[in-house]
């Protein structure tokens, strides 16, 4: 006779998700960490509202940019972006190399979800108030004003505003030459 109990690695899943507060849906493996390696010390904006919609205020990084004299180097990824995972990697690996070229910048990551549809995601500034990604795109003079790739990035100054039009999507800065080249070439 067949057991409907769960297996002992189900069941140590299990345990582990109640232990983390999380229901019996949220046990399920998931995916390793996201976001821009922990070694970069960027600041993470996480919303609420995933995985449905996503609103980014940029007020706080904006004012601590100003605070340290320093621009943004806003990085948007998603948490199911495999193109995203590839550029952390890419970072993580070449970290040494990589580091002092940032230092001019205050990180500042965006955790999405490639589940957020374009027309759901936001971002609020002091300045322009909360505007749809092609609005904050269009307001800020971003000439990509094109459908939602990940990664993005933008070189912004710290009044928000860019300081080059950048690349985005997979094969952005695959080598620490293009990473530095770009980091290096604010116009």
């Amino acid at each position: 006779m067949p057991s409907d109990a769960p297996s002992p690695r189900r069941r140590q899943l299990l345990a582990a998700a109640a232990a983390l507060g999380l229901g019996a849906a949220h046990a399920a493996p998931v995916a390793g960490p996201h976001g821009l390696p922990p070694a970069y010390g960027a600041m993470v904006l996480q919303p609420a509202t995933l995985p449905r919609s996503a609103e980014f205020d940029l007020g706080p990084a904006l004012a601590r940019a100003r605070a340290e004299g320093k621009r943004l180097y806003v990085y948007l990824n998603a948490d199911d972006c495999a193109y995203c995972r590839r550029y952390e990697a890419f970072l993580a690996a070449h970290h040494a190399a990589l580091k002092s070229h940032f230092a001019p910048y205050l990180l500042v990551d965006l955790r999405s979800s490639l589940r957020v549809p374009v027309r759901e995601l936001r971002f609020k500034t002091p300045a322009l108030g909360s505007l749809p990604y092609m609005e904050y795109q269009k307001a800020i003079g971003d000439e990509r004003a094109r459908q939602l790739v990940y990664p993005s990035v933008w070189l912004l100054d710290a009044q928000g505003q860019p300081l080059m039009q950048m690349p985005a999507g997979a094969g952005t800065f695959e080598t620490v030459p293009e990473q530095i080249e770009v980091l290096q070439l604010v116009q």
